[in-house]
């Protein structure tokens, strides 16, 4: 593994030419990025948010509250404020929150620390305003009623044919349970993100670190019974953005309980993920697609990936190598391959997104996760050179 990463330190370094390896003052990206958002703003009717462009029908595809996406246009929103100190973005930003209300109550979904976290989370850490902070909380204890203690996981989805079902996805969900641990004083959350991140981590990596989509357990023994795909290639294959929530997620974990194995597997799933990453560092929609290199990039695996590589980058002994690889992969998203501009793409900021490849939905589109972890990335990047 460190020869490895010596030798993707190398290539870095030796690939920083031509579109990927450009460099675009701050100032002008945010503006451009600011511009971009605003067209999308515009765009969105005021009892919906936008999740992805184009659809169908080549419009826009609006949302819910119901829907899992539902919470990252706000969170990308609090981003630009937070970029940008613009009044404008705060404004805009409280208001898509406030679109979100009754959200917390939500027993139905996993999803919750996506949908009130990145939202409310946000909100809260920018405002420090009592209301958003409730709403976590509430939307914590609402996501501890899918913890089963036989299993020891949060159960993912309430719909197939599974008994209980978990997906690598609800890795991201369990952030918010640390943060409402650590603000009520009270342990049950962490305990049972703990849980979930141990029974996961012994039951979804393969012998190489690649990650499966979806295991089944069952409720009786507690036991796995089938580990499968459900938006990947197949079975047995690495799909892209399920690897790049796993690396997030396990990162995240190290920095929530100090746990020097949770760093150990961070390591592991980044490099699995980066030596499989093509020359310009934006992941396959599924590293075993047999069409590889002609087949669909996701770029907002790629910006999840650079997320969680600049957060891994402050804590591993392979900070070095971890930082560049998470500098070229953002040179890689803001090139115009990638980045979109001048109020196309429906206003979303990234192109070349892939939602659920096997359903044939959102494939390769512009999409509001997306665009999300782009701007933490960003943030990330910025707060690294400061």
């Amino acid at each position: 593994m460190r020869t490895f990463l010596i030798l993707l330190t190398i290539a870095i370094i030796s690939s920083c030419s031509g579109e990927k390896g450009k460099e675009i003052e701050f100032p002008q990206l945010t503006e451009e990025l600011s511009d971009q958002l605003k067209v999308l703003v515009e765009a969105t009717p005021e009892d919906k948010v936008p999740r992805s462009y184009p659809d169908k029908d080549g419009g826009h595809r609006m949302t819910g509250i119901r829907d899992w996406t539902c919470g990252f246009p706000a969170g990308s929103y609090w981003f630009m404020y937070e970029l940008t100190g613009d009044e404008y973005w705060k404004n805009t930003a409280m208001e898509t929150t406030e679109k979100l209300e009754g959200v917390q109550y939500f027993t139905h979904t996993h999803d919750l620390g996506f949908m009130v976290f990145c939202s409310y989370g946000n909100a809260y850490r920018l405002t420090g305003k009592e209301e958003y902070k409730d709403a976590i909380i509430q939307a914590s204890e609402s996501l501890l009623t899918r913890f089963n203690p036989k299993v020891g996981c949060l159960r993912s989805w309430d719909h197939g044919e599974w008994d209980f079902p978990v997906i690598i996805d609800n890795m991201m969900n369990l952030e918010m349970l640390f943060w409402t641990s650590e603000v009520t004083g009270d342990p049950k959350y962490r305990d049972a993100a703990v849980s979930h991140a141990d029974v996961t981590l012994k039951n979804h990596f393969r012998d190489d670190w690649s990650t499966y989509h979806v295991v089944g357990y069952d409720t009786l023994t507690g036991e796995p019974v089938v580990k499968q795909t459900h938006q990947g290639l197949n079975d047995d294959s690495a799909w892209g953005r399920g690897q790049a929530w796993g690396f997030y997620g396990y990162t995240m974990i190290y920095r929530e309980t100090g746990d020097e194995k949770y760093l150990d597997v961070a390591e592991k799933i980044g490099d699995f993920i980066l030596k499989n990453l093509p020359e310009d560092m934006v992941s396959y929609w599924d590293f075993d697609d047999p069409n590889i290199p002609d087949t669909y990039r996701d770029a907002s695996a790629a910006a999840i990936t650079a997320s969680a590589l600049f957060e891994l980058s402050t804590v591993s002994e392979n900070k070095e190598a971890y930082l560049k690889a998470a500098n070229e992969i953002v040179a890689s998203l803001n090139s115009e391959k990638y980045r979109a501009k001048d109020g196309a793409n429906g206003g979303f900021l990234l192109k070349h997104s892939v939602g659920h490849k096997p359903n044939e939905s959102e494939v390769d589109v512009g999409i509001n996760y997306a665009d999300y972890y782009y701007l933490e990335a960003l943030i990330r990047q910025q707060n690294l050179k400061h």
